[in-house]
């Protein structure tokens, strides 16, 4: 049975820690961040955005989740990440998500306001919770574009709260989707941060958190990848945003890099070897060990 995506982050607000949200595309995908969070004991949220479901397909994903919880240890909850079309929304609901992102970051205040109380009205109707983006993050993820960041007004985000319903809402204070995030260090908004919390009292969550592993990268690199400029966030600062009061944070940048850098390893290092499992159970076994470091810098580790 799948989790309760409002029960397990309520759970981290009051114990003040963060729950790996992990972006999935396929079945080696989800077992490595499962194997993950089964070893160390934690709780997760397994994401599918619109592009993974045009990929694989919402019913053959859900099923491979639903199947992954139930022989599971921890609880693992199927969420819809950065949901833009309302028909995909409805199908998540009607399937049976237990969370469900609408992204109307994009739109003014008040659209966004109006669109995401409409999803909150359906979701809650099937005890399905729903994640809100007020403010933009930079950078590119399957279908979602932003040329700049606009940081989260705190007076509006609690107007947005209040008014809509959401269950947690995604906050912008400097991060950027994808492997590119920054141009110098990255210099998370903390102070922001922390007036966003003292004012909201919903579960928080960080979009574009992933840490571009640079040992990840150099073997990605070593068999032919061409990744110059990657950067992410930093451990420390990932850390100190779980310290200041987020407690949901998404990763999908650090989980392609290392499905990419052990593909192209076994390819190139065994190209006799045509084995799709041979190719592709080192992917899974990198994705664990990135999965198992990001959640203990989100110290849910044994939260469950």
């Amino acid at each position: 049975m799948l989790a309760n995506t409002k029960t397990i982050l309520e759970k981290a607000a009051r114990k003040n820690y963060a729950v790996g949200h992990f972006n999935i595309n396929n079945m080696e995908i989800l077992q490595g961040v499962v194997q993950a969070a089964n070893n160390l004991k934690a709780p997760i949220i397994v994401a599918t955005s619109e592009g993974a479901i045009k990929y694989a397909g919402m019913n053959f994903l859900y099923d491979l989740v639903r199947t992954a919880s139930e022989l599971s240890k921890v609880p693992i909850a199927l969420h819809l990440d950065h949901g833009q079309d309302m028909n995909i929304i409805r199908q998540a609901i009607k399937i049976g998500y237990s969370s469900v992102m609408f992204d109307g970051s994009h739109y003014p205040f008040k659209k966004n306001l109006r669109l995401t109380k409409k999803v909150v009205k359906l979701a809650h109707k099937k005890n399905i919770s729903v994640e809100a983006e007020l403010g933009t993050i930079g950078g590119v993820e399957d279908n979602i574009k932003s040329k700049k960041i606009i940081y989260t007004d705190p007076e509006k985000a609690q107007e947005f709260v209040n008014k809509t319903g959401c269950d947690f809402l995604a906050i912008a204070i400097g991060t950027s989707h994808g492997a590119y995030k920054f141009r110098g260090p990255a210099k998370l908004n903390f102070a922001l941060l922390k007036e966003i919390k003292q004012k909201i009292k919903v579960p928080l969550v960080l979009h574009g958190g992933s840490e571009v592993p640079r040992e990840v990268v150099q073997q990605a690199e070593k068999y032919g990848a061409k990744l110059s400029g990657v950067r992410g966030v930093p451990d420390q600062q990932i850390r100190m945003a779980v310290k200041y009061g987020i407690n949901k944070i998404n990763t999908d940048t650090d989980l392609r890099i290392a499905f990419d850098a052990a593909v192209r390893k076994i390819i190139k290092t065994k190209p006799k070897d045509f084995d799709p499992r041979h190719i592709l159970a080192p992917a899974r076994d990198l994705i664990t060990k990135v999965a198992e470091h990001r959640i203990k810098v989100f110290g849910s580790v044994k939260k469950w």
